[in-house]
C-alpha cells in the first residue's frame, strides 16, 4: 500500500476520522513511567511466565501522524495492565512532528522518534521528565523506521521517501549528534511498479556484527558493517527478493541463523538464512500469508522469544497470521489468521514478557491487545480497543 511513493504512507490518515483525537489528556497530567523490573531467566511454561509478570501499570508509547486529519498532537502516553492488557491514556509529549515510529535506548532512559516529513528528522526524548532533547536531520525524506545499535552509541534510521539510511551518534545524555553517515540505495534498479528506492527498516543483526537495511523499492536487503568508532557504513552484501515482492520488515529468530521477511507488495513472507561471518542473507521461497485472494499488505512480522511462533500483521485483510516456527528456525508453518479487531494494522509489538501482543491500527485509530498463549501461540483478545489518533506505532515497556 505504501509502495507508490512516500506520501501514500499517510493518505489513509484522512480516512481515519477524528473520533480518537481527544483520547489522551494533556502531558502535564501524565504519571511518571513505571519502574522496570530486572530481567529474569526465560520460563519454560505459561504458569511460570505468569508468575514473573510484573504488577502495576506499565508504560506504553504511541506513534501517530500529527499532520494527518484526525491525527495526534505528538507521542501518545498511556499505561497498560500486564495481566489484563487494559490500556489507560495518560497524556501526550508535544513538540515532535509526525512521530510514526518509536524506539527505546538500551538503558531505557531515552525514547527516539522519527519525524516522517519531507525534511526528515529524528528526535530524542528524555523519559525521566519527558523533555525533548532536540532533533537532527536524517538527510532524507520521510524516515519511517529507526533502531538503536545494541551498544547504545548509534541511532540507525531509514528514509523511505529518498531510499537512504542514516547514522547518528548518541551522547551520554541520550541526545543525538549530527549525522555521521548517510547512504542512498542506488542499485539495483527499482522493482516493478516502483519509481525509486524506499528504505523501510534499518536494524542490527543479533550477533551485533552487521546492520541490515530492508528496501521495498529495490527488492533488496542490504548488509553493512558499522564502524563503531566513526559511525560510518560499509556495504558488504546484498540479498534480492523476487521482483516486485516489496520487502518491508525483517525479524530474526532468537538463534540468529534465520530471519523472516514480510513482503508488502506481493503479500508473502520468506524465510532467510543469515551468515554471521560474512553478513550475507539468502532469501528463501515466497510463502503464503493465509489471507486468501483479496487485497492485503503485510506490515510487520514478529517472532516469540522462545523462537516457537511468529506473527504477521496484515493491512487490508485486517488480521494477524500465526505461524509455527520449525527446524530450529529454518521453516515457517502456517497455522491460520485471527481478526485484528481494527482497520489497517500498521505495526505490532510484544510486551517485554511476551504475554501480550499490541497492534496499532492506523485507519480505525485504535490499538488492540491480545493475550499470547505460550504453548500453542494462540491469540485471545484482551478487552476493547483503545482509541488512539491515527495509531501507527505502539511501544510497550
Amino acid at each position: 500500500m505504501d509502495s507508490g511513493g512516500w506520501s501514500r504512507r499517510r493518505f489513509v490518515g484522512a480516512l481515519a476520522g477524528g473520533a480518537a483525537a481527544a483520547a489522551l489528556p494533556a502531558c502535564d497530567k501524565a504519571p511518571e513511567p513505571a519502574a522496570t523490573p530486572a530481567p529474569e531467566p526465560e520460563a519454560s511454561t505459561s504458569a511460570s511466565r505468569e508468575a514473573r509478570r510484573p504488577s502495576g501499570p506499565r508504560p506504553l508509547y504511541l506513534g501517530t501522524y500529527t499532520s494527518a486529519e484526525g491525527g495526534g498532537k505528538g507521542i501518545g502516553l498511556a499505561t497498560y495492565d500486564a495481566a489484563t492488557g487494559r490500556i489507560t491514556g495518560s497524556g501526550t509529549i508535544t513538540g515532535v512532528g509526525d512521530p510514526s515510529y518509536l524506539a527505546l535506548h538500551p538503558d531505557r532512559r531515552t525514547l527516539y522518534a522519527v519525524d516522517e516529513r519531507d525534511d526528515g528528522a529524528v528526535t530524542a526524548v528524555r523519559l525521566a521528565d519527558r523533555k525533548v532533547l532536540g532533533s537532527r536531520s536524517t538527510g532524507g525524506a520521510a524516515p519511517c523506521h529507526l533502531s538503536v545499535h545494541p551498544g547504545g552509541r548509534w541511532l540507525l534510521s531509514a528514509n523511505y521517501g529518498s531510499g537512504s539510511v542514516a547514522v547518528h551518534p548518541i551522547d551520554a545524555s541520550g541526545a543525538l549528534g549530527e549525522r555521521s553517515d548517510l547512504v542512498r540505495h542506488t542499485g539495483p534498479p527499482p522493482g516493478p511498479g516502483q519509481e525509486g528506492p524506499h528504505a523501510h527498516q534499518f536494524v542490527t543483526s543479533p550477533d551485533g556484527g552487521h546492520v541490515l537495511a530492508v528496501d521495498l523499492g529495490t527488492d533488496t536487503v542490504y548488509t553493512y558493517r558499522l564502524d563503531d568508532k566513526a559511525g560510518t557504513l560499509t556495504e558488504v552484501a546484498q540479498a534480492h527478493t523476487r521482483p516486485g515482492a516489496g520487502p518491508r520488515h525483517l525479524t530474526f529468530h532468537p538463534g540468529g541463523r534465520y530471519a523472516y521477511l514480510a513482503n508488502e507488495a506481493d503479500n508473502t513472507v520468506a524465510v532467510c538464512s543469515y551468515d554471521r561471518a560474512s553478513g550475507r542473507v539468502e532469501v528463501g521461497e515466497a510463502q503464503s500469508t493465509g489471507t486468501g485472494p483479496g487485497t492485503s499488505y503485510p506490515a510487520q512480522i514478529l517472532v516469540t522469544a522462545d523462537g516457537r511462533h511468529a506473527y504477521l500483521a496484515n493491512r487490508g485483510h485486517n488480521s494477524l497470521t500465526r505461524y509455527a516456527v520449525e527446524a530450529d528456525g529454518a521453516r515457517l508453518r502456517l497455522l491460520g489468521t485471527v481478526p485484528v479487531g481494527g482497520d489497517f494494522p500498521r505495526q505490532i509489538a510484544f510486551s517485554p514478557e511476551g504475554t501480550l501482543l499490541f497492534a496499532a491500527n492506523q485507519k480505525s485509530s485504535d490499538v488492540t491487545v491480545f493475550h499470547v498463549d505460550e504453548a500453542n501461540g494462540g491469540l485471545r483478545r484482551a478487552g476493547e480497543a483503545f482509541p488512539s489518533p491515527v495509531a501507527v506505532c505502539a511501544l510497550p515497556l
